[in-house]
């Protein structure tokens, strides 16, 4: 099969997406290039620079390099698990490790990269099939046509494991990596992990999951043949040195073309960097999450503004931005619900205060509100039971009430146990900002009627 590794050689080069992004032509006028090497940026398709990842995750970054070095170098077959929170750096990593060893003659031209998704190849049989295509494998040798999921796996292997230690080295990078343990039997995964140990094509597996238990998850045949490395990331990153990323993350290149421009916005950079209202919004940003890709986020909204009548970045558009990014979900579904829906809501609430945060069910709840009704029987329209259940049930569509799992989840649905999933302060900020609110629900969230 020492002609399988030759159409690698020779096929793979030819499907390996661009990772630099600055490298392709930039055309149109010069805001349009402006806006589209930020953007490339912000949503991530352009990598940070080496020295932005070194600051914080040195460490890591060094022994990734390494791993994937000596399996590209020295045939060695390795396997490693990166994980770290959401947001912490995992998949940029990762990327720019690459972005570095394809740079290096030495090693790109004997490593393969094949790179698989969780949530996209959802089981073994498809993830076999995009393995495949990656390499661009046609399942077709002579006159026979693989076509089963076993045909499929049984041809791969023949191609992996038919190399030496000499053979060209193929790099596996799993995102996601804990869902492949949710596939069927962890075939796909057992495989890889065996090659790894034996002499056979050098291979590396690179996973990268959020999950730090994600050995756990691992049958026993599989966990013995993982090499139980682990590469943890955490972002440690300082405010100065994360005030300093947003600086270059806005700051232009000389490629732009018009170096007056270029001079003029990078001085509005650097001044609006120092401005005190930035600070702030920066400051409270890094408080709440101090990934980068918060910091993406929240430049996006201020990015996709910049035009030709708008041809700069101001303070006011990333205060703008920090609200939108701040804004709290519950609060604004509860805009969006009726004047019964919300009595029912205050209703919930006054159930859970009174009962200590214990479950409550649907006949309670109509109870209260009747109790309600009656006492505001001139000012508040009545509904019938059947109407105030749909509205009931609408709540519960969107999540803010939900039911309490192993509380009875199989009695009849007035009689089952829900929790509300709105806090009392999310409550009175609605009450206070909703459109046409009846008074007589504002008094009644302040003061709950008498048992």
């Amino acid at each position: 099969m020492s002609h399988l590794h030759e159409a690698f050689r020779k096929t793979f080069p030819a499907i390996m997406p661009k990772r630099n992004c600055r490298r392709e032509p930039l055309g149109g006028s010069t805001i349009d290039r402006v806006q589209c090497i930020l953007r490339r940026r912000v949503c991530r398709i352009e990598v940070p620079p080496k020295d932005i990842i070194e600051e914080n995750l040195k460490e890591q970054r060094q022994h990734l390099v390494d791993l994937i070095n000596r399996c590209a170098v020295r045939g060695e077959s390795n396997s490693a698990i990166v994980t770290g929170p959401h947001g912490s750096g995992k998949t940029m990593l990762v990327s720019s490790v690459l972005r570095e060893i394809e740079s290096n003659p030495k090693v790109s031209k004997n490593l393969l990269i094949i790179r698989l998704h969780g949530l996209l190849q959802t089981d073994d049989k498809i993830a076999i099939q995009e393995i495949t295509r990656q390499l661009q494998l046609d399942n077709v040798v002579g006159d026979k046509v693989f076509g089963s999921f076993a045909e499929n796996l049984a041809f791969l292997l023949e191609a992996l494991k038919s190399g030496s230690d000499t053979a060209q080295s193929v790099l596996f990078i799993l995102e996601e990596f804990d869902l492949f343990a949710h596939h069927k039997n962890q075939t796909l995964l057992y495989n890889l992990f065996d090659i790894c140990q034996s002499a056979q094509t050098p291979i590396a597996v690179i996973g990268v999951t959020r999950r730090l238990d994600v050995v756990e998850l691992l049958e026993k045949r599989v966990k013995s043949r993982f090499s139980h490395r682990h590469i943890h990331v955490f972002n440690s990153l300082a405010f100065p040195a994360y005030k300093e990323v947003c600086k270059r993350m806005l700051t232009l290149p000389a490629e732009v073309g018009d170096a007056k421009f270029v001079k003029r916005w990078n001085q509005d950079i650097e001044a609006l960097c120092s401005n005190a209202t930035v600070h702030d919004v920066l400051k409270k940003t890094y408080q709440l999450d101090k990934s980068i890709c918060r910091l993406q986020s929240l430049l996006l909204l201020p990015i996709c503004k910049v035009t030709e009548d708008h041809p700069g970045i101001e303070a006011v558009d990333l205060v703008e931005s920090s609200k939108h990014l701040g804004a709290d979900s519950k609060a604004a579904m509860l805009h969006g619900i009726s004047v019964l829906q919300l009595a029912l809501v205050i209703a919930m609430k006054h159930l859970t205060d009174l009962y200590e945060g214990d479950p409550f069910n649907f006949e309670m709840l109509y109870n209260e509100y009747l109790k309600f009704v009656q006492r505001k029987a001139h000012v508040v329209q009545s509904f019938e039971k059947p109407v105030v259940l749909k509205a009931f049930e609408h709540l519960v569509s969107l999540e803010i009430v939900k039911p309490v799992d192993g509380h009875g989840s199989r009695s009849q649905k007035e009689y089952r146990a829900m929790a509300l999933l709105v806090t009392s302060a999310q409550l009175m900020d609605v009450l206070n900002t909703y459109p046409g609110c009846p008074s007589e629900l504002k008094h009644w969230a302040s003061n709950p009627l008498p048992s």
